[in-house]
């Protein structure tokens, strides 16, 4: 099964795939972590497959001429036209693979809204079960109109992408999130 990670930037999506990997480590479960943001500095996991491995997105930019975000995004289509290469990876392990984890850039409309996500998502999906993960990030919801927000641009996605679906209330240790499941429920 896919599994890809989304969420607004500073949701915990990196946090989130660095406890994925300790469990996956601690119980043995054969799996695949792929990063998919290339603009990171450094990530507390390490990799299977790492879109930094094959395009730089310092040069990117400035072979271009291109701010952060069109960087990430040209990183990305460049990535995006070779995802049959990293189809081919996940297939050459298909009967030993449970799970492969794909953490997506913070700047989360470049990926979910961008040509180059689409086929990375379409490709995954139309050749695994797929399922979308949408971090939230729990304090910052606390204001309804946050929330609201984040639970509008989840909606969207999940129409748009046609896929399983699995909102995450992340950071509870700071803030719970029985407030957003009251919320929820008494609509």
């Amino acid at each position: 099964t896919n599994c890809i990670i989304i969420g607004m930037a500073g949701s915990g999506k990196t946090t989130l795939m660095q406890r994925i990997n300790s469990h996956i480590h601690q119980y043995k479960l054969p799996s695949y972590i792929i990063n998919l943001d290339p603009a990171v500095y450094s990530i507390p996991y390490e990799p299977n497959i790492d879109i930094r491995d094959t395009i730089n997105y310092k040069n990117v930019m400035k072979q271009y001429k291109l701010g952060p975000n069109g960087g990430i995004l040209t990183c990305l289509n460049l990535f995006s036209t070779k995802f049959d290469q990293v189809i081919n990876l996940i297939d050459k392990r298909q009967n030993e693979l449970e799970y492969v984890f794909i953490d997506t850039p913070g700047q989360i409309e470049v990926f979910t809204w961008s040509a180059s996500g689409q086929i990375i998502t379409e490709t995954l999906a139309a050749t695994y079960p797929t399922i979308l993960i949408y971090v939230i990030d729990t304090p910052r919801c606390q204001d309804p109109i946050t929330f609201m927000s984040n639970m509008t641009y989840a909606c969207s996605i999940l129409y748009k992408t046609k896929l399983p679906f699995l909102i995450v209330f992340n950071k509870i240790d700071i803030k719970n999130h029985l407030f957003a499941l009251n919320w929820m429920q008494s609509i």
